[in-house]
């Protein structure tokens, strides 16, 4: 066999195996292996991240040359053979769907054949207003006329056991997954670029969706406010490396809020006794959800936070664990945000407490 042809086979091998190492599941096993993923996390995760776990490698050489499997039998995985012929290499999905790719090395030289099916429609989570959790806006008129007896917004002196809040813990994500970084890298995330983005993603220019979109980047690309750091991460490899650099250590803590019943209705709620613990330090990473077609997270980091697990029961024995963020530096917020005139406060007077939904992540160093 030629010796150069060997080597290309093994180079193949090398970033076939490469590729697999970089899915979402295992980059966060592999950089956070003393951190549980949260809920928030696992649920958007591709089944093909999790499938890509059970996959492995095996090299068979004989006569004919050498036959590389990288799937050990199971759906998915990365074959290469090398023989008199050439090389061949077969990337399948590893959800054991038809498609994949095809790399063929030959006498006639190098091609390539992606053979995936089309994407199933796109669906973007639309919701009204402004993100409460972009602190440069004002409330909108839906904002103030929402429930006001749902306690959204809270002061920290309320956070004690025996008090009673009414709240309404729902799960608002769309469906929407994370791309791993390599897909999620190559496809621009940009205003200025938007017609491209909605072409595609086959989104009409004048939709809601697309509407929601451009309301995703205009966030994305507003400065930061007063001292914190932002940024929106388009997969969860870029999310842990923004949390973990901007906490200085891997040795972190990413939690969520979780229900142990789905669709509970608003209700009120009472902090259990012993409910309330108050996580390491006063620098956190806040990651919140965006409307977009795949898993988008907007992410900041503050220095004048607190952030708390809370145990609570509802008026129907719902047990939830919910976390609770408390901005001790407020000054350089929107005077007419909705915080402030839920909670009859000025801005840098108190500070100022919001429980998050159930697909919102909080960071913290461990200790």
């Amino acid at each position: 066999m030629d010796r150069s042809l060997l080597l290309l086979s093994f180079l193949l091998l090398a970033a076939a195996v490469g590729h697999a190492a970089l899915s979402p599941q295992l980059y966060w096993h592999s950089v956070l292996p003393n951190t549980p993923m949260p809920k928030a996390i696992s649920n958007i995760l591709s089944p093909d991240a999790f499938a890509d776990e059970k996959a492995g490698t095996s090299v068979s050489v004989g006569k004919g040359g050498v036959y590389v499997n990288a799937g050990k039998g199971k759906p998915g995985g990365t074959t290469v053979g090398v023989g008199r012929g050439g090389v061949g290499v077969h990337v399948s999905p590893a959800n054991g769907k038809p498609g994949g790719t095809n790399v063929s090395v030959g006498n006639g030289g190098v091609s390539v054949n992606t053979g995936y099916p089309k994407k199933k429609p796109v669906v973007v989570n639309v919701r009204p207003g402004n993100s409460p959790f972009s602190y440069i806006y004002a409330a909108t008129e839906t904002q103030l006329h929402d429930d006001p007896n749902v306690a959204l917004f809270f002061l920290e002196k309320d956070l004690r056991p025996g008090a009673k809040m009414n709240l309404h813990f729902t799960q608002t994500n769309s469906g929407a997954t994370f791309l791993p970084r390599q897909e999620a890298d190559s496809i621009p995330f940009s205003s200025s670029k938007l017609p491209a983005i909605l072409h595609q993603f086959s989104i009409e220019s004048d939709s809601i969706e697309a509407e929601a979109m451009k309301k995703t980047l205009k966030e994305c690309e507003e400065p930061a406010v007063g001292s914190e750091k932002k940024y929106c991460a388009t997969s969860l490899e870029s999310m842990a490396d923004f949390s973990t650099s901007t906490l200085g250590t891997h040795d972190v803590k990413a939690i969520s809020t979780t229900v142990d019943k789905e669709g509970t209705p608003a209700q009120q709620y009472t902090i259990r006794a012993s409910g309330v613990r108050r996580m390491a330090g006063t620098e956190l990473v806040a990651c919140h959800p965006e409307a977009y077609p795949y898993a988008v997270f907007y992410c900041h980091a503050t220095t004048a936070a607190r952030a708390y697990t809370v145990e609570m029961v509802g008026k129907d024995w719902t047990k939830v664990e919910a976390v609770a963020v408390c901005h001790t530096d407020t000054k350089a917020w929107n005077p007419k945000h909705l915080a402030f005139q839920v909670l009859k406060v000025k801005p840098g007077t108190v500070p100022v407490c919001h429980f998050l939904p159930q697909d919102h992540v909080v960071w913290s160093r461990s200790s």
